[in-house]
């Protein structure tokens, strides 16, 4: 029952009081504030650019300042500590990494780099390890349902990743930093723009990144090895676009990755896998009309896994190419979308029987409303698979704004997951009849924003028939399936109400998000696996002249490591502070201390975690 979702934890009771308090005191706050803050744009949750204050999915942003001012190194700590995701790692930076939204598994999401699609079609969803943060402008989270726009996967939400573009003058940027574990950064870039009717507007970035790392494994793992597994990544991206006359342009962006992480899986041999990850896209944007916008984008995304061990090597390539053109005419204020799109997927790995190929043909529709105080969104995309056949989803939103600064929102939509290869196909494991997953969400929420204070709380009920699970014994064929196989048997219910809130004291930026949820499986009745039921954060950034400073708070209850629910990974909470200097003009001092307690805690059973570490670090940008 959903009731059951608001007793605290004990070891996440005293934060998620404080997160609570946090949000409470949002309009107290807020009248002391003297500034306002530049809302940013929104592109996800519509397919086009959107005031946030517009858009009626519930979303979050990651600015380039948050980016740079966190001192972070890795994408996946980063989103951590946003609200509705929740991450596990089997060990440090550089191994396997999942991110759940709003307790959704890894690939039951969407991952867009520069709107090019990226995962695996073998395991399905992101290889977040892979993407590299030191490549990042900013980030869009947008939760809830969006296969309507987005089609397959996007049953939790869409997280689509923004490289830097150029504008301007010539502007180099230069930073390094050092830190725990031998961790190393470079990374140098420049961007601008030409002047002048054809501009030509470019970005080009490289970082190399090596740290030592820790252990992934604690005694008691499987293939526990006390040794250090550290990892070295070197990455690039680019964006380029000419404007060929007014309104007419051209563009192509790209991202590349090398990744070559240790793990442990024996005592005896130094095991690694060796990624890369690589995106590219080509765009023409043409304004046919004054009231007619048309996009024509063409993408391949690359997924190159070698995972070499004490038994041999063995490799996991993902191939996905896409085509799409998108058509936004503006009637009025109101805008109307379509879509025509086609995605293949090619697997080619070390098992022959998973080799496949999968093409979907999509077409789409959506209409944005605006009247007055009135907001709504409707949207409706249809989805033939080669393989599974077709499949239509839908959405619908409205929101009334009752003041300016205050809006209520409600909304319905349907979503679906594409079985992976390796649920169809894997011997042993897969059934080829097996059928999507089927979600149907329905949300209401509270939005207020008086450019001085934030504050949002959200109910969802997102629940999941067809799921896949691991069927033991399979139903199917249980001769050949010995060890279980991958089965449409289950049903989850995933609900829960997710807030978040800052305000502002003089220089004091003050922040914090708390979720209460029951991710849970209808058919067995157990919290899914890894899904704390209570989850937040809570921050204090300060900000005077040249120097930024902030801590924040990240806590979890506990949670199970497997869907039976017999082994419990306990709760957490930890401490982490960050702060940069301005010493001269375009350069600045930045450091950040991760778990500053030092506490000991596990993402996955047996798997180690990062103690106290630091990092610090000079950078030099031209602005």
């Amino acid at each position: 029952m959903i009731s059951s979702i608001y007793r605290p934890a004990g070891t996440a009771r005293r934060p998620l009081a404080m997160a609570l308090a946090v949000a409470a005191s949002t309009s107290a706050f807020g009248q002391a504030v003297q500034t306002k803050k530049l809302e940013p744009v929104v592109v996800t949750a519509t397919r086009t650019p959107q005031i946030a204050g517009e858009v009626l999915s519930d979303n979050v942003v990651i600015t380039s300042e948050e980016i740079a001012q966190s001192g972070q190194v890795s994408l996946v700590d980063m989103l951590q500590a946003r609200r509705g995701i929740e991450i596990s790692r089997n060990g440090g930076p550089g191994t396997n990494s999942s991110v759940f939204i709003r307790g959704t598994a890894n690939n039951q999401n969407i991952v867009l780099v520069d709107g090019v699609r990226v995962g695996s079609a073998t395991t399905g969803g992101a290889s977040w390890a892979a993407i590299p943060l030191s490549q990042i402008d900013h980030v869009e989270i947008v939760y809830g349902p969006l296969s309507s726009l987005y089609g397959a996967d996007a049953m939790g939400g869409v997280v689509q990743i923004f490289t830097r573009k150029g504008e301007g003058k010539p502007a180099p940027a230069i930073s390094a930093g050092v830190g725990s574990y031998n961790t190393r950064n470079l990374e140098a870039g420049i961007s601008g723009a030409t002047a002048g009717e054809r501009k030509f507007r470019y970005a080009l970035n490289a970082a190399h990144e090596t740290s030592d790392g820790f252990s992934a494994t604690k005694a008691g793992a499987f293939g526990f090895n006390p040794d250090k597994d550290g990892y070295t990544s070197d990455n690039a991206s680019g964006q380029f676009s000419l404007e060929l006359a007014k309104d007419q342009e051209i563009g192509l962006s790209l991202l590349h990755n090398h990744l070559n992480a240790q793990f442990d899986n024996s005592r005896i041999f130094d095991d690694r896998n060796v990624q890369t990850l690589d995106t590219i896209a080509l765009h023409a944007k043409n304004r046919i009309t004054s009231s007619w916008l048309s996009t024509v984008q063409l993408s391949q995304s690359d997924d190159k896994l070698a995972s070499i061990t004490a038994s041999g090597r063995n490799f996991f390539d993902t191939r996905q190419t896409g085509l799409s053109w998108q058509n936004d005419v503006s009637i009025g204020k109101d805008v109307l979308q379509m879509v025509l799109e086609r995605r293949e997927e090619k697997a080619d790995t070390s098992n022959a029987a998973v080799n496949r190929t999968r093409t979907t043909n999509s077409v789409a529709a959506a209409y944005q409303l605006r009247r007055g105080a009135h907001l709504a969104t409707a949207s409706v995309r249809n989805d033939d698979s080669s393989q599974t056949g077709a499949t239509t989803t839908g959405s619908l939103a409205y929101g009334y704004r009752m003041t300016n600064a205050l809006r209520a929102n409600a909304s319905l939509g349907t979503s679906f997951r594409a079985p992976t290869f390796n649920e169809l196909f894997f011997p042993g494991y897969g059934i080829a009849s097996n059928r999507p997953e089927k979600g149907r969400d329905m949300e209401a929420g509270l939005y207020h924003d008086d450019g001085k204070s934030q504050f949002s709380a959200v109910y969802y009920h997102n629940r999941i028939t067809d799921l896949l699970v691991t069927a033991f014994p399979c139903p199917v064929d249980p001769a050949t399936h010995q060890f279980g196989c991958a089965y449409n048997v289950n049903k989850a219910l995933l609900s829960g109400v997710t807030f978040g809130a800052s305000t502002t004291l003089g220089n004091y930026l003050m922040h914090g998000s708390l979720d209460l949820q029951d991710p849970h499986d209808e058919t067995t009745g157990r919290q899914l696996a890894r899904r704390a039921r209570h989850h937040g954060t809570v921050g204090v950034d300060y900000h005077a002249g040249s120097v930024r400073a902030g801590s924040e708070l990240v806590f979890a209850s506990r949670r199970y490591d497997d869907a039976a629910n017999r082994n419990v990974l306990g709760g957490y909470t930890l401490v982490n502070l960050h702060a940069s200097y301005d010493f001269a003009p375009d350069w600045s001092l930045f450091g950040r201390w991760d778990n500053v307690f030092d506490k000991k805690y596990e993402l996955v059973r047996n798997y180690a975690t990062a103690g106290s570490s630091l990092f610090i670090g000079v950078r030099y940008a031209m602005k």
